[in-house]
């Protein structure tokens, strides 16, 4: 798809047919028609706003929970890094958190006060931002449960304000319009000892490194847990451990991860988790749902492209 750059007339960097293997953990994936990186909140507002309304816009943080299929992404890729990045204090036990904040920065300002309550986020390696859009969590945390309220931004570039209340929170699902993208949230948190948070943090990341293929391409945990059930422990009972497909192999360390062996393309990791998907169903009868967002083109674009 082709914009008219002249009626939208940036502030911030507009790429044109930028590689998305730079802006995933896995570092695969095709380009995107767009690549945007506002200047500030107010020109990322006007940039959207002029955007035609068929345009689809797709908004990505740290990239550290997301494939992109290797035909690439059309329409505009907007990215919160560097803007959403506000981090403050308001009351006793209330903080103000940017979208684009990553999560263990989150953690460790909450610890800096003494608040307790989302440590978890230390070990998540994504953005506020995207941990909102999925109520991620860790050790039996998730974001939502100490989030009052949230802003938004929408396809006019207006931002409202929404009530926790205002949206049904499940498991790693949250309800948000397709034209509407966090943009920051409230939480509210307990007054603790900076001392005490600080050592459960520790534990955590300790417990992290001994368990995850951490410095490894990865995208975290590639499943949901099912309920009363781990993924991780269904793989390994599957006998899955080092399976590959191309450059994709499944961790010999942790089976709910799947590593990018140094030549994966997007094709490999996915035809993996499928396969990963049939053979857990056809010996547990458990269809284990992804966890990591799969969004991008189908695969024949890149096919129908060489021939």
């Amino acid at each position: 798809m082709l914009l008219n750059l002249d009626k939208i007339n940036v502030k911030g960097d507009l790429r044109v047919q930028e590689p998305m293997s730079r802006h995933t953990s896995w570092k695969t994936g095709g380009n995107a028609d767009y690549y945007y990186v506002a200047s500030d909140r107010d020109d990322l507002a006007k940039f959207i706003s002029k955007l035609p309304s068929s345009t689809p816009v797709t908004w990505v943080g740290l990239g550290s929970n997301l494939l992109v299929r290797d035909g690439g992404i059309s329409g505009v890729v907007i990215s919160v890094v560097g803007i959403f990045n506000e981090l403050k204090k308001f009351s006793d036990n209330e903080i103000y958190i940017g979208a684009g904040v990553p999560c263990a920065k989150a953690a460790n300002f909450s610890a800096k006060h003494g608040l307790e309550g989302i440590e978890f986020l230390a070990g998540i390696p994504g953005t506020i931002g995207g941990a909102l859009a999925m109520n991620a969590g860790a050790y039996g945390g998730e974001i939502w449960s100490y989030v009052n309220e949230v802003e938004v931004i929408n396809r006019k570039g207006t931002s409202k304000v929404y009530e926790k209340n205002e949206f049904d929170i499940s498991y790693r699902t949250v309800s948000i319009s397709n034209d509407e993208w966090f943009i920051s949230c409230k939480m509210k948190l307990e007054i603790s000892n900076r001392t005490i948070v600080n050592d459960r943090i520790k534990k955590m990341l300790n417990q992290r490194a001994s368990q995850q293929p951490l410095g490894k391409l990865s995208c975290g945990s590639v499943f949901r847990n099912p309920p009363n059930q781990h993924a991780a422990k269904l793989i390994d009972l599957c006998g899955l451990k080092g399976k590959k497909v191309g450059g994709a192999m499944i961790s010999d360390k942790h089976s709910n991860f799947i590593i990018n062996t140094g030549n994966a393309t997007s094709l490999d990791i996915e035809k993996l988790i499928e396969f990963v998907q049939e053979v857990v169903y056809e010996k547990h009868s458990i269809k284990l749902i992804p966890e990591v967002r799969i969004i991008g083109e189908n695969h024949n674009k890149v096919k129908d492209a060489i021939i």
